[in-house]
C-alpha cells in the first residue's frame, strides 16, 4: 500500500526519468513534493524500496530504477490506496546509471604550490568522461594551466596513479605538504613540473620532493 506523498514520488521519478533518463536530485525531488527537507525524501525513497516499486542502484549518484511502474488512475484513490501494477506494463524508464560520484578533495593550484586534497564532499560526474581505475576531483584555484584549456574553477578529474610518463599532466604532491596541478617531465637527475602559462617558470624538484598523486583524466566546467 503507497501513501498519496509515496504514489506522487513515484510517480514524479518515472516522469523524470523517461523525459531526461537521468533520476532526479533530492533537492528536485523536495521541491516537487512540496517538502520541508531532504530527510522527508529519503523516508519516502526507503518505503518504496522496501514495498519493491524502486532500487537505487550501487556506487552511483542520482541513479533510480523503476521496478513497478506507477498507475495513474490511483493517484485520484485514497491516501492509503493498495497501488496495482497494471497487466499491461507500460515501458519502463532506462535506469540513470550514467552519473559516478566522486570525492570531491578541495582546490588544486594551477599556479604556486597550495595545500591540496583537503574536504569531504562529492562530485557528481557523467561516467563517459572516467576511463577504468578509481578516481577523484579537485576544484581549479589560479591560471597557469590556461592554454592547456585548464581554467580557475573547472574541475579536474583524476585517476588516482603513481606513476607518469613525461608530457602528462600530473597532480603533484611537492614536499608531502603541497600539491599542483602541472605538466609532468624528467630533466637529467631532476623532475620539472611545467605550467602552460608563458607567464609562469617551469619548477624543479629533486626526485624525492615528488609524489606523483594522479593523472588528468578529464575536466569538468560549470557555467
Amino acid at each position: 500500500m503507497l501513501t498519496r506523498k509515496q504514489h506522487e514520488l513515484l510517480c514524479y521519478i518515472h516522469d523524470h526519468l523517461a523525459a531526461s533518463g537521468v533520476s532526479p536530485s533530492f533537492e528536485e525531488m523536495k521541491d516537487a513534493l512540496e517538502l520541508k527537507s531532504k530527510s522527508g525524501v529519503h523516508r519516502l525513497i526507503s518505503a518504496l524500496e522496501e514495498r519493491g516499486f524502486i532500487r537505487r542502484l550501487p556506487n552511483r549518484a542520482r541513479a533510480l530504477e523503476i521496478l513497478k511502474a506507477p498507475e495513474r488512475t490511483e493517484a485520484k484513490g485514497l491516501a492509503a490506496s493498495p497501488m496495482r501494477v497494471q497487466a499491461a506494463k507500460p515501458a519502463l524508464p532506462a535506469a540513470a546509471n550514467d552519473i559516478v560520484e566522486l570525492p570531491l578533495h578541495g582546490k588544486i593550484a594551477a599556479g604556486t604550490p597550495i595545500e591540496a586534497l583537503q574536504g569531504t564532499e562529492s562530485l557528481p560526474v557523467p561516467a563517459a568522461l572516467l576511463g577504468p581505475g578509481e578516481h577523484y576531483a579537485l576544484e581549479v584555484s589560479g591560471d597557469s594551466m590556461v592554454e592547456e584549456g585548464i581554467l580557475d574553477g573547472d574541475y579536474a578529474l583524476i585517476r588516482r596513479t603513481d606513476t607518469a610518463r613525461d608530457g602528462e599532466i600530473v597532480v603533484a604532491l611537492i614536499d608531502n605538504s603541497e600539491a599542483t596541478l602541472k605538466t609532468f617531465r624528467r630533466e637529467g637527475s631532476m623532475v620539472r613540473l611545467d605550467p602552460a602559462n608563458r607567464l609562469y617558470d617551469p619548477q624543479r624538484y629533486r626526485p624525492e620532493q615528488v609524489v606523483v598523486q594522479g593523472r588528468l583524466a578529464g575536466l569538468l566546467r560549470r557555467y
